[in-house]
């Protein structure tokens, strides 16, 4: 199941093309590279919407907090993680 998942932004990276912008988007911790393309007018602090490594929307401050306990209750902030290769757990 595709999932779109809210996200802080914490940094945004400087690019004169503005298809090519990015940032570090953080996912109640987990921080991962985004392309911010759709979301032109989002600043760092802002809140934004993620799907497959795109900002496509950004949301208020309330409404992400919502979504991250919603999705820790269901567990399903644990696929944003990157497996430890050195945990003998992983693939």
């Amino acid at each position: 199941m595709c999932l779109a998942v809210p996200g802080k932004i914490i940094s945004i990276n400087k690019n004169e093309d503005p298809i090519l912008r990015t940032g570090k988007v953080s996912f109640g911790g987990i921080v991962k590279e985004v392309n911010l393309a759709y979301v032109p007018e989002a600043q760092v602090g802002d809140y934004v919407i993620v799907h497959v490594g795109f900002a496509i929307s950004q949301l208020d401050e309330a409404e992400a907090q919502k979504v991250f306990q919603y999705l820790r209750e269901m567990g399903e902030l644990e696929e944003l993680k990157i497996p430890n290769p050195n945990t003998p757990d992983s693939p």
